[in-house]
């Protein structure tokens, strides 16, 4: 059962409003966007559930389910995504934050490290002027100015070759965006990876904002306002590779156990933050400090804030973080200052 996966694509394209057409059948959007990430496996859904969206979707189960096809993760070097919301090739990521939490940040960093690494670049303009998408823009090889010119520029490229795309919400709201994949796909071009942003802030009110995706990343704004960046919740954020038929069973474990920590740290922390450390139980101390610890391992130097930060930007291949979250999980690093363990890259 774990192999088993929902049609993204397909519910993309045939149902493009899924949280009113969730809503208008009895289904909660969170579930739906929780089983399209893979955080609900298909397997343990309700029946009902998945009839449903066959329904919503006009298609027959054999076509929503989809048995053993792999999801390829992209590994981008930054810790917390490559942990705890990897990309999934040629899937869609949406981003939910508010302003001023880091997205642009993130996402131009993502463009640099995609370029190095002999991807496409491209991204769609949106409407109106975003001066703090100027970061972005320096790593872009090419900015299109309609869904036409992006679908020209994916089909005119290299064959086989990936390509990294990102837009704003205000092509979701329109449909272009799936419009745009469908074509593509009828094209023959499977290697576009969509990232979907909110210059506006609005979607984090949203149940989904942007309807079926394959990795979610969700911006904390306690993270943004004690300067964690990248800021991106490990415990709302989520992805299709971490499926148990997609991830290496060493990732899966270090991954839940780092969550499992950072979520009861997360409750010791807002004890503290009301009554002092002095609130924390003695058997729930060694919890909390590691789980400071943690939070701090998963801040990490970017390459094009250098300028500001005067910290030379860091990549982190994926098995070092591994090593040094199981480290830290350990009590590995129950001896290091938190300042030390803080804006690094891996451990040395």
């Amino acid at each position: 059962m774990d192999n088993l996966k929902l049609n993204v694509s397909l519910l993309r394209q045939r149902v493009p409003n899924l949280t009113s057409a969730a809503k208008s059948v009895g289904l909660r959007p969170a579930t739906v966007s929780n089983l399209c990430t893979g955080k609900i496996p298909v397997g343990r859904a309700e029946v009902r559930t998945i009839a449903a969206l066959a329904a919503l979707a006009k298609c027959s189960l054999d076509e929503l389910i989809l048995r053993g096809e792999r999801i390829d993760m992209i590994e981008t070097g930054i810790k917390p995504l490559d942990l705890f919301a990897p990309i999934a090739k040629g899937g869609t990521v949406g981003l939910v934050a508010r302003p001023g939490m880091g997205q642009l940040v993130l996402l131009g960093e993502l463009f640099h490290h995609f370029k190095q690494d002999g991807y496409l670049t491209i991204l769609l303009k949106p409407e109106g002027e975003y001066p703090e998408l100027q970061d972005l823009l320096d790593d872009v090889e090419r900015v299109a100015y309609s869904i036409e010119e992006v679908y020209d520029i994916a089909v005119s490229g290299p064959p086989g070759k990936e390509m990294m795309f990102a837009a704003d919400r205000e092509h979701v709201l329109t449909g272009k965006i799936y419009e745009l994949q469908e074509r593509l796909q009828q094209e023959g071009i499977q290697h576009v990876t969509t990232f979907l942003v909110d210059l506006k802030g609005a979607v984090v009110d949203e149940d989904m904002p942007y309807g079926p995706l394959e990795t979610l990343w969700y911006f904390d704004a306690d993270l943004a306002a004690r300067h964690r960046f990248p800021a991106v919740n490990p415990l709302y954020s989520t992805s299709s590779v971490l499926e148990g038929a997609h991830l290496d069973q060493n990732h899966a474990s270090v991954q839940q156990r780092a969550q499992k920590l950072l979520r009861r740290y997360r409750e010791l922390r807002s004890l503290v933050n009301v009554r002092g450390l002095q609130a924390i139980p003695a058997s729930e101390m060694e919890v909390y400090q590691r789980g400071e610890r943690l939070e701090a391992y998963l801040t990490q130097p970017f390459h094009i804030a250098q300028a500001y930060t005067g910290r030379e930007g860091e990549r982190v291949p994926l098995q070092d973080t591994l090593h040094d979250v199981q480290a830290i999980l350990n009590g590995s690093m129950d001896h290091r200052e938190i300042e030390s363990l803080t804006w690094i890259g891996k451990l040395s």
